[in-house]
């Protein structure tokens, strides 16, 4: 079987795991059996269950945001992440409540941090007015501010639309607080 089918094989065993019990209580051996193949083809894969779930993030959301962004679609790229994660909500609700050592919110501003850098360096037009202001730093920025609407959206029951929470995100990058006064 291909690398890509197993790895997505072993995300589905996961991902309903996910749906049944804690993510801590969740084992290898009980990914590998549902999944139905040895344990040691997990660990040709993955390190371990975390890795396995920035696999997840990273192949549901990022690959087609970024796919979105290099062709300069950043509204839709937004709509879509957000769309992904409510199509998704009942497993990233259980994710999201990872904290400490392997924390969601640390792969997800990692993932972001990431593809938004790339970004940068692929659209940048080079005139960097302020020598501390890094593509780095623009987009670490920009990866703990989406990190946080991201995060706060699904612990709060992702009840808004992905439209309204892309628009959201949006105007909290844009604006100043002074702005913001006028809006909150």
């Amino acid at each position: 079987m291909p690398k890509k089918d197993i790895e997505g094989l072993l995300a589905d065993s996961f991902k309903e795991l996910a749906l049944e019990k804690p993510i801590e209580k969740i084992t290898i051996r009980e990914i590998t059996d549902r999944a139905g193949v040895i344990r040691v083809t997990f660990y040709n894969h993955f390190q371990d269950k975390y890795e396995l779930i920035e696999w997840i993030l990273r192949k549901e959301v990022m690959v087609p945001v970024q796919i979105l962004w290099s062709n300069q679609m950043m509204d839709e790229a937004l709509t879509f992440l957000f769309t992904t994660i409510l199509r998704n909500k009942e497993f990233y609700m259980h994710v999201s409540r990872l904290e400490g050592q392997n924390s969601f919110e640390d792969m997800v501003r990692k993932c972001f941090g990431e593809a938004v850098t790339q970004y940068l360096k692929t659209f940048a037009r080079g005139r960097q007015k302020h020598p501390w202001l890094t593509q780095e730093r623009a987009g670490e920025f920009c990866a703990m501010a989406l990190s946080y609407v991201l995060i706060a959206w699904i612990r709060s029951g992702m009840h808004e639309p992905p439209e309204e929470m892309a628009e959201i995100y949006r105007f909290m990058t844009t604006h100043s607080m002074m702005d913001l006064t006028e809006e909150v």
